[in-house]
């Protein structure tokens, strides 16, 4: 067996030493450099790159959006109703050097971050507001997490809350509170429609006034719309005029005896 030179060794050494130094990062990840404990000014990426350790370390961050679950939070609203409200926050990493440097670790600072914005957020509307008005409290969501997030490098590009749950008393007093509303709104709807059926009335009645008439072709067509079907009433119509003539009679012939 032949001797193995120390040349030899050092070269097997050095391409070893090489082919541990390649690293490959996906399209979507970025290394951030440390060289001797100080940062490169940019980060790595995608491809091929070289990481020479010790000397080097690299931190790997990804570039796609990240979705974040918020648990449920205890918010008390403006109006003192206590609700359980969780949310779903969608974030990603635009600079990656600050997401490394200015934050241990930016999941768990943008989590934590999430539940107090959210109980302080909420807790400034109303219970209606929160259930009415859901975007705009999204979107004022993701400007207040996004204004704190952008010194750390992270986007938030999306807030949405999922559910709001509230106790069975509240439910029951929001439901009698709608059951109210819909009465109000059906006496409303009901008071407009005698209103305007008194104004039609009334226009029927000038018509007839002016078309006497007009009474005796109405009581004509009652009598065809009665007998359209097979019925057996039997209706007679009166002109309205002979009770007001037996009327008038019977108080002049009583008006006569009196006299005698």
């Amino acid at each position: 067996m032949l001797p193995i030179s120390p040349m030899t060794i050092a070269l097997i050494v050095l391409v070893i030493y090489l082919l541990s130094s390649i690293k490959i990062l996906a399209e979507y990840e970025r290394g951030v450099i440390f060289r001797l404990g100080r940062v490169l000014p940019k980060p790595k990426g995608p491809g091929i790159i070289l990481v020479f350790a010790p000397i080097d370390r690299m931190v790997r961050t990804s570039l796609r959006i990240e979705t974040l679950e918020v648990p449920a939070q205890d918010v008390v609203t403006r109006d003192n109703v206590t609700v359980k409200v969780n949310a779903v926050i969608y974030f990603r990493v635009i600079e990656p050097t600050r997401a490394v440097i200015e934050v241990a670790n930016y999941l768990y600072a943008t989590s934590q971050l999430a539940q107090t914005t959210l109980r302080s957020v909420l807790g400034e509307v109303e219970l209606d507001e929160l259930l009415s008005q859901r975007e705009k409290l999204n979107v004022r969501l993701q400007s207040v997490l996004d204004q704190h997030t952008g010194p750390w490098g992270v986007k938030v590009t999306m807030v949405e809350v999922k559910q709001v749950d509230l106790a069975e008393q509240m439910i029951r007093a929001i439901a009698k509170q709608a059951e109210a509303e819909r009465e109000r709104r059906a006496k409303i709807i009901h008071a407009e429609g005698e209103y305007v059926a008194a104004e039609k009335l009334s226009m029927a009645a000038e018509v007839i006034q002016k078309q006497p008439a007009a009474i005796q072709l109405r009581y004509l067509q009652t009598l065809v719309e009665i007998g359209a079907e097979k019925n057996t009433t039997v209706v007679f119509p009166i002109p309205i005029d002979i009770f007001s003539s037996v009327s008038r009679m019977l108080a002049e012939s009583g008006k006569i005896a009196k006299d005698s």
